[in-house]
């Protein structure tokens, strides 16, 4: 039986894919095999010895001590795409919020409540909540993922202009654009060009304040900028600064922090981009099938520590996490060899540091083969999945 802990409350559209006779679920069991989680806080947790995976049921994974876990031989999934639709749906209700001034006017609305002649007033008053369409004008999209690619192609349905930038444009998502956004190689092009600047990229120590004075002062005055993917990419005090000097004229944030929560010019929402019960669904449901298919098969998809990387085998399955050195290898196989055991097929995969060999093997594996392979030098995990 394995163990699955809960660390949030995960939906169970996902929980109830495990098969309750091979997997138990719950959020109070002790040194659990895997852990699904949301957003609770990981860094200062101590993992059991048992504990192979954990899997993020959502896109970011700045709560999980990544690095520790791949020094632990300790998988860490998360779930690009399951929640893209409800990001792209609140991204686009985020361009119309930048333009129209829809959450100040309603305000204003309701503040009339009791006074005479209120519709009068509401009717009267319309006019300094004036703002622009978004039809015709340029959207530009850092990052064109799974999320920013959807934004990027609902705006051209739209009719914005849009252009994007990524680096790391993988071929899948770059077939999956329309063919009416510009992608530009040049990210400082989405900066002087946009009228509206939405990002959709991860934080990391290299991303942080991606957007910062410099880069605000190359956008066109009155730029308005949306930031629905992490807080720390967006300079909080360089935005309120633009937005009084009227460089900037709004921003609307899924990140509240003390400098802009109650600054006119910014609306702060509670981390709304991935709260709908379908966006959840989905996110446990492939945290699910990726533990699942890890724990059962030793499969690798979505990781954000290990490589990629799976495998059909006609045999038994021998699974090793281990460090990415040219001698590790090759000592892993000739423990086997030394053995008598023959590798039918083999997968080799790494992903900076870190590495994972999957071995198709047949014939009997004495029980001391896994012993003499954790035994390798820079070898950190070894599974042995039977047929």
């Amino acid at each position: 039986m394995y163990n699955i802990q809960t660390l949030n409350k995960i939906s169970a559209i996902g929980t109830d894919i495990f098969d309750k006779s091979v997997y138990s679920v719950s959020d109070d069991c002790g040194n659990p095999d895997a852990i699904m989680v949301r957003s609770a806080k990981m860094h200062d947790m101590t993992f059991g010895d048992k504990l192979i995976a954990i899997a993020r049921a959502g896109a970011g994974v700045n709560n999980i001590p990544v690095e520790r876990c791949a020094q632990e031989g300790i998988c860490v999934f998360n779930t690009p795409g399951a929640n893209a639709n409800a990001v792209k749906e609140l991204a686009i209700c985020a361009l119309l919020l930048s333009s129209r001034k829809i959450t100040e006017s309603a305000a204003w609305a309701a503040s009339l409540k009791g006074t005479p002649d209120a519709p009068k007033t509401v009717e009267g008053g319309k006019s300094k909540f004036a703002g622009p369409e978004i039809y015709g004008k340029t959207l530009g999209v850092i990052g064109l993922g799974a999320i920013g690619g959807k934004i990027a192609n609902t705006a051209i349905a739209l009719g914005m202009k849009v252009i994007g930038y990524d680096p790391y444009l993988s071929v899948n998502a770059a077939l999956h654009l329309d063919p009416a956004v510009k992608v530009v190689a040049d990210i400082n092009d989405i900066y002087k060009d946009s009228d509206y600047i939405t990002i959709h990229m991860p934080y990391t120590p290299q991303t942080k304040n991606t957007i910062d004075e410099e880069q605000i002062a190359m956008m066109k005055d009155g730029v308005r900028l949306i930031n629905l993917a992490r807080g720390e990419l967006i300079n909080s005090e360089a935005v309120v600064k633009a937005i009084a000097d009227g460089k900037v004229a709004k921003y609307i944030t899924d990140f509240a922090d003390d400098v802009v929560l109650g600054v006119d010019g910014v609306i702060v929402l509670p981390h709304l981009g991935a709260s709908t019960p379908e966006s959840e669904d989905n996110c446990a449901v492939m945290a699910a099938e990726e533990l699942i298919d890890y724990i059962e098969n030793g499969n690798i998809r979505n990781s954000v520590n290990l490589p990629n990387a799976s495998m059909n085998a006609i045999g038994t399955k021998i699974c090793v996490i281990h460090k990415n050195v040219p001698t590790t290898l090759a000592s892993i196989t000739t423990v086997l060899g030394n053995e008598g055991i023959n590798i039918e097929n083999m997968v080799n995969a790494s992903k900076k540091e870190f590495a994972y060999t999957m071995l198709d093997v047949t014939g009997d594996i004495p029980a001391s083969v896994e012993g003499k392979i954790n035994a390798v030098d820079g070898v950190i995990r070894v599974r042995i999945l039977a047929k």
